[in-house]
């Protein structure tokens, strides 16, 4: 199956915006779009898992601590975490190297930070 993302409400919206321009094909919803707006991190990975998509995000400090909490308990479809400080271009290029070249099972439970 196909790579889904999921982009939290902090990540940086060009981001997707540059993804969904370089390949239209692309199922990449944005935090408004998924219901996420004011939720908190176990209530986000919940709703991205309920819907089979990867979460995307720049929350380096507390989404990692509340991943494992809740891989403890149920089955996420992953997290991509990217750093504020990689370039647009590379966290889209890693983006769509992704949804090219791996499944979305390969995703499940895993959290990974760009760049690969």
């Amino acid at each position: 199956m196909t790579v889904r993302f999921q982009a939290d409400a902090n990540l940086n919206q060009i981001i997707l915006l540059a993804v969904r321009r370089r390949e239209p094909a692309v199922d990449f919803q944005t935090a408004m779009e998924g219901g996420l707006a004011g939720l908190n991190d176990p209530e986000v990975l919940r709703l991205a898992a309920r819907e089979g998509r990867v979460l995307v995000s720049h929350d380096r400090k507390t989404m990692p601590r509340h991943f494992f909490a809740f891989i403890s308990m149920d089955t996420s479809a992953g997290v991509l975490i990217i750093p504020q400080h990689l370039s647009v271009a590379a966290a889209v290029d890693d983006l769509l190297l992704i949804w090219y070249a791996t499944e979305a099972e390969e995703w499940i439970n895993q959290i990974r930070s760009l760049p690969l």
